[in-house]
């Protein structure tokens, strides 16, 4: 399957204006339009929850906003509040054509071998022509953010000095060169496991214009270590 992670460009961002964001941008908008633009911004705080949940930066790196009536985690760091927000927003275009089937946080070891994948499985139906209900959708992505704050249990815990990343999958590659969002996914060098990788669902929804699946992959415990 195509992969692409982000390279590392940064821009600004500020939860507060999620919402002002999006309602300056709906009119004239396609449903696809509209749903690609709730989603990314569901993601960047999908992303910054699993990245406050794994412990990675002093809990001092984060401060509490809501978003869709829920208490969420926002960072404080403006690298890190940048690049999640960067990574995830340049995905807008391909998330609106149904180019992008996955957006994964993955963890490594020191040995650059991934050790914890959280996957967010997308679908835009691409032939929904009938009026988005914002409401309808904000309601199932907010349990995706409630669940995902306990779901520290069904975790693995990190090993000292592990990275991570922001990776797209794409159902099939946008050409090079079309869009300034283009350049800035480069293909990944990511190492894979060798056997299929266990799974443990987190939460799912199914509608008509939207389909996500939130899941965890860890390697087999037959993984080899390296």
């Amino acid at each position: 399957m195509p992969k692409r992670k982000r390279r590392t460009t940064f821009f600004s961002s500020r939860y507060t204006k999620i919402t002002s964001e999006r309602m300056e941008r709906k009119d004239n908008q396609s449903p696809q339009g509209e749903i690609a633009g709730i989603l990314v911004e569901f993601l960047e705080v999908a992303v910054t929850s699993v990245v406050f949940l794994k412990g990675i930066y002093p809990s001092g790196a984060f401060e509490r906003r809501r978003y869709m009536n829920v208490v969420v985690q926002s960072a404080r760091h403006p690298q890190l509040r940048e690049y999640i927000h960067s990574a995830v927003s340049g995905l807008l275009p391909f998330i609106q054509k149904g180019l992008v089937e996955r957006v994964a946080v993955i963890f490594f070891n020191t040995d650059n071998i991934p050790v914890e994948r959280f996957i967010f499985k997308l679908t835009v139906n691409q032939s929904f022509g009938s009026k988005v209900e914002e409401s309808d959708l904000e309601f199932s992505l907010r349990s995706f953010l409630i669940k995902l704050s306990v779901s520290q249990p069904l975790t693995r815990v990190l090993p000292r000095d592990c990275r991570w990343e922001i990776t797209a999958y794409f159902r099939s590659l946008p050409q090079v060169g079309t869009s300034k969002q283009t350049e800035l996914w480069i293909p990944t060098d990511t190492k894979q496991w060798q056997q299929p990788p266990l799974i443990t669902p987190i939460k799912s929804m199914n509608s008509e214009p939207l389909g996500v699946q939130l899941y965890l992959e860890h390697p087999t415990f037959s993984e080899p270590k390296s």
